[in-house]
C-alpha cells in the first residue's frame, strides 16, 4: 500500500511541476476581492499606500496599519472620498506585540475578520554591523519580521476555521542574498521569506488548501526608503517604479502566487548562486557593484 501511495504521489508531484511551468506561458487567473477585508501594515506611504488604492478600487474594504497616523489617514480620507465606509485607518506601532494584539481587536469589533493580510511594514537602517547600534537592530527586527507572528497569530485562526484567507509577505531580494552593508535588513528579511516558507508547510499539511500565501521579493523600489543606493550597472538592475511594483503584486495575490521575485532577471541571479563556489559568487556580487550597493545611501529623510 505504501509503494503504491508513494507511485501516486510522484505522479501528482509531475503533474504540478507541470502545470508549474505551463502557467508561466498562461494568463494566471485572478480571483476576486470584492468581499475580501484586506489589512496592509505600512499603508501610509510607499508600497503600503499604493496597495490599499489597487485593492480598494477592485472593491475590496481596506484595513490600513501605520506608524504615521496623518498619513495613514491621508490614504483612508482619499479612498473613502470616492467609495465610502471602504477604508479603515489604524494607528499601530508594529514593533509592540501587545500594541498589535490590542488594535487588531479594535479591527474585528469595528470592521470584522480580517480574510487578507499583507504584512509590508518596514524600515532600513542601511549601516555596516559594527556601525549598528543594538537598539535599531533590535527594531529592525522587531518591524521587518518579528511583527509578521503577532499580526499572523491575531488574525490566522479566522482564516483557519473558515479555510479561506492570503497571508502576504512582502520581503524582498536581501532576502535571499547579502548585501554589504544592510546586514541587519537582510538577516530580517531572511526571516520573513522562512517564516512564509515554514507557515505555507504547516497549512498544506493541515489541508488547508483555502489559506493561501505570498511572498515578495523586490529589488529596490524608488519609494525614498533607499534613497542613494545604486549598482554599478544601474542600466541593468535600477531602482523599480513602485507603481509598477504594487500592480505585479496585486496580480500576484490575485493569482495565488506562492513567490514573486522583481525584476525577473534576479531569479537567474539568486540560482546561480546556489550553484556557484563562494569566491565566485563574492566575485559575481562585486562584478555588479553590489558591494558598493549601499556606499551612497541616504535613505528618507525626515521633514521638520
Amino acid at each position: 500500500m505504501g509503494a503504491v501511495q508513494f507511485m501516486l504521489d510522484l505522479c501528482k508531484l509531475l503533474y504540478y511541476w507541470f502545470v508549474g511551468y505551463l502557467s508561466l506561458f498562461l494568463p494566471a487567473r485572478q480571483k476576486d476581492v470584492s468581499n475580501e477585508v484586506i489589512l496592509i501594515t505600512g499603508a501610509g506611504s510607499g508600497i503600503g499606500r499604493l496597495l490599499a488604492f489597487k485593492f480598494a478600487k477592485l472593491g475590496a474594504t481596506i484595513v490600513l496599519w501605520d506608524i504615521n497616523k496623518s498619513a495613514n489617514d491621508a490614504v483612508a480620507d482619499e479612498i473613502n472620498s470616492k467609495t465610502p465606509n471602504k477604508a479603515y485607518p489604524y494607528k499601530c506601532d508594529c514593533s509592540k506585540r501587545e500594541e498589535i494584539y490590542r488594535v487588531a481587536e479594535n479591527v474585528r469589533k469595528d470592521v470584522g475578520e480580517v480574510t487578507m493580510l499583507i504584512n509590508n511594514a518596514g524600515i532600513v537602517t542601511g549601516k555596516k554591523f559594527f556601525d549598528l547600534p543594538d537598539d535599531k537592530i533590535e527594531l529592525t527586527f522587531q518591524v521587518n519580521s518579528v511583527s509578521h507572528f503577532w499580526t499572523t497569530k491575531a488574525f490566522l485562526p479566522a482564516m483557519m476555521k473558515n479555510n479561506h484567507g492570503h497571508i502576504v509577505t512582502i520581503a524582498s531580494t536581501a532576502g535571499l542574498t547579502g548585501v554589504n552593508g544592510l546586514i541587519d535588513y537582510c538577516s530580517s528579511k531572511h526571516a520573513a521569506v522562512g517564516t512564509h516558507a515554514a507557515l505555507t508547510t504547516e497549512l498544506y499539511a493541515q489541508n488547508l488548501d483555502g489559506v493561501h500565501t505570498t511572498c515578495i521579493c523586490p529589488y529596490i523600489i524608488d519609494t525614498g526608503m533607499f534613497e542613494g543606493a545604486k549598482s554599478k550597472f544601474n542600466w541593468l538592475l535600477p531602482m523599480l517604479k513602485v507603481d509598477y511594483v504594487a500592480t505585479k503584486i496585486v496580480k500576484a495575490v490575485r493569482s495565488n502566487q506562492y513567490i514573486l521575485v522583481m525584476p525577473r532577471l534576479i531569479y537567474f541571479l539568486y540560482y546561480l548562486q546556489l550553484f556557484m563556489p563562494i569566491n565566485a559568487a563574492l566575485l559575481a556580487s562585486k562584478m555588479f557593484g553590489f558591494d558598493k550597493l549601499m556606499d551612497q545611501f541616504t535613505g528618507r529623510q525626515k521633514k521638520d
